[in-house]
């Protein structure tokens, strides 16, 4: 599972959510839906918009995670 790390972002540079959908020009909709892993996607434009806006690279706004059956998967065969 991939995960959105705007908030973190945010508060490393002191910064909030209303500024970075004003400075960006993205709905704060979407800014929402990403925040809260409602999101199915994002385009290319608008993590370009986020990182330029943030100063940072993409691979800062995305973390790759692991979702319960991915871990529980994972447990699994360490234990074979």
């Amino acid at each position: 599972m991939i995960k959105i790390r705007i908030n973190e972002l945010l508060k490393e540079q002191e910064r909030s959510f209303y500024w970075l959908a004003k400075e960006t020009g993205i709905s704060h909709t979407t800014l929402w839906r990403l925040k809260k892993g409602k999101a199915q996607g994002m385009t290319f434009d608008t993590l370009e918009k986020i990182s330029m806006t943030l100063k940072c690279q993409p691979g800062d706004v995305l973390k790759l995670g692991r979702n319960n059956q991915a871990n529980k998967n994972h447990a699994n065969k360490k234990r074979r």
